[in-house]
């Protein structure tokens, strides 16, 4: 490939399809192809869908300082005129719909009908992107409050980061790239991505469909590539203002590293358990237990990985969920009839498999599934997990799901607690003053009452406490994050 010769503006090639990246990569406004490059599979088949820059550290300083010149000394961009970009690439994601599912699903995990949700949510979260423009206000401050303040007035206005860098994972291809890109764009600033290795062309088409819309070229860079190489570098330039990172957490403490003494925002995972109180419905529980257990074939970090039972009600319980994991598809993501499709690869299903071993060495009971086939791995529920196994206190990313009895309230909230991670967490019952005490006890970003962990609205603060991340995102806190306060005060007289 070539870094020359196959450079092209902002524009897409002379007959090459809209909605399909152009190039290998993208900045300093011009698609190119980067001087090395890597191939992108299917990981259902192994099928070569198409090649990516593999970008150099030398090309992410070109990028990054590209970047950072358009937003200090480029155009101005105001509010009103990002607000009308990002509501036109909303409607571009609905128009391009069925080749960005194609991608989603070809490249990625998720099956057609997960992909088909994932574009309408991308969608959304632009919107709400967009209507964050008019948010960005500030306030009069009181310097007539202390003497040291006469004569004094002033007031404080949201200004953008400058840089931000974001680094996305392979599992919401689109729409966590929405959640970074929307928000960061929506307080003004420019971005830099560098989409998972397992799914750069969504990303790209996803830039295609920003620049269409309006976006400034120069704002915009993405830049598939290695972490070890690209993202190091790309989290440790000196022009980058704030890193926003999602994915796990040994690469969130390297990516801390690395990035320095800079603002960061991180999502790095949980082991999100439901609770089953006794007074609960277990049919209801076990459907939205299952649901949020094997979605995506686990690969989500919202998804139940523990469900703890009231033991009075753990027989029922565990009946109605090995009824519904029965009934899950597993197959070809391109069949709308799966529910369940491949890992994101052949080794990540192993490792899964390697960690259910470890379990039933241990003495766990499998209950359901167990089997592995290539990129699959087929729902499994685990019962008598001993206590310090990988899958109780580590984030297992497949589908498996773990099931335990508790006696009190008490014990229940304990083991809830006993993981590292605290992303969100679930809890079945009838009685809200029992709703209400767990929600208050577990340490945890998000309860959900009478849900899965596994539910989440966009517009919501994102994150946990302990090792799930730092900071928030959802839109609205994002992009409270990517600005920050500027001060201006005058003196009188």
């Amino acid at each position: 490939m070539h870094t020359t010769t196959d450079e092209q503006p902002a524009a897409t090639r002379p007959g090459a399809r809209p909605w399909l990246p152009p190039a290998g990569a993208f900045w300093a406004g011009r698609w190119r192809d980067g001087a090395e490059a890597f191939a992108v599979h299917d990981p259902e088949d192994g099928r070569r869908l198409g090649e990516v820059a593999d970008v150099t550290p030398a090309e992410v300083d070109a990028a990054v300082r590209s970047v950072a010149a358009a937003v200090w000394g480029g155009a101005p961009w105001p509010a009103w005129r990002r607000r009308e970009a990002l509501h036109r690439a909303a409607e571009l994601l609905g128009e391009r719909r069925a080749e960005l599912v194609g991608l989603i699903s070809g490249e990625g995990c998720k099956t057609v009908r997960e992909a088909t949700a994932e574009v309408a949510r991308a969608a959304e979260t632009l919107r709400l992107s967009a209507e964050c423009t008019g948010r960005l206000t500030g306030e009069t401050l009181p310097f007539d409050d202390t003497a040291r303040g006469a004569g004094r007035l002033g007031w404080y206005t949201r200004e953008p980061v400058g840089v931000v860098a974001a680094i996305t994972p392979f599992n919401d291809p689109l729409n966590l790239v929405a959640h970074k890109l929307g928000p960061a764009l929506a307080g003004g600033n420019g971005v830099v991505l560098k989409p998972a290795e397992a799914t750069p062309l969504t990303a790209l088409a996803f830039a295609a469909a920003l620049l269409d819309a309006g976006v400034p070229a120069g704002r915009l860079a993405v830049l598939p590539g290695a972490g070890a190489r690209a993202g190091r570098a790309l989290v440790g330039h000196p022009l980058v203002d704030l890193v926003s990172f999602t994915g796990g957490h040994r690469t969130g403490a390297a990516v801390a590293r690395a990035a320095g003494a800079k603002k960061t925002l991180m999502e790095l995972g949980g082991n999100n358990c439901v609770l089953v109180l006794a007074d609960a419905d277990p049919a209801r529980a076990a459907r939205a237990v299952v649901e949020g257990a094997f979605g995506v074939a686990g690969q989500n970090c919202l998804s139940v990985q523990r469900a703890l039972v009231a033991a009075e009600s753990f027989d029922d319980f565990l009946a109605e969920t090995l009824a519904a994991t029965g009934r899950l598809r597993v197959g070809s993501k391109r069949d709308p009839l799966t529910d369940v499709g491949p890992l994101v690869s052949a080794r990540e299903a192993a490792r899964v498999g390697t960690w259910v071993a470890e379990a039933v060495a241990g003495g766990a009971r499998v209950r359901a599934g167990g089997r592995r086939e290539g990129a699959f791995h087929w729902p499994t529920v685990l019962t008598d997990v001993p206590a310090g196994a990988r899958l109780t206190a580590e984030e297992v990313f497949g589908p498996v799901l773990t099931v335990g009895a508790f006696g009190d309230l008490d014990e229940a909230v304990a083991l809830a607690n006993a993981t590292d991670f605290g992303l969100q967490a679930g809890v079945f019952t009838a009685g809200i003053d029992a709703a209400l005490t767990v929600a208050e006890r577990l340490r945890v970003g998000a309860v959900m009452i009478n849900d899965s962990s596994d539910f989440r609205i966009d517009a919501m603060p994102f994150g946990g406490p302990k090792r799930s991340g730092v900071g928030r995102e959802g839109v609205r806190y994002a992009v409270e994050a990517m600005t920050e306060p500027k001060i201006v005060a005058i003196r009188r007289g």
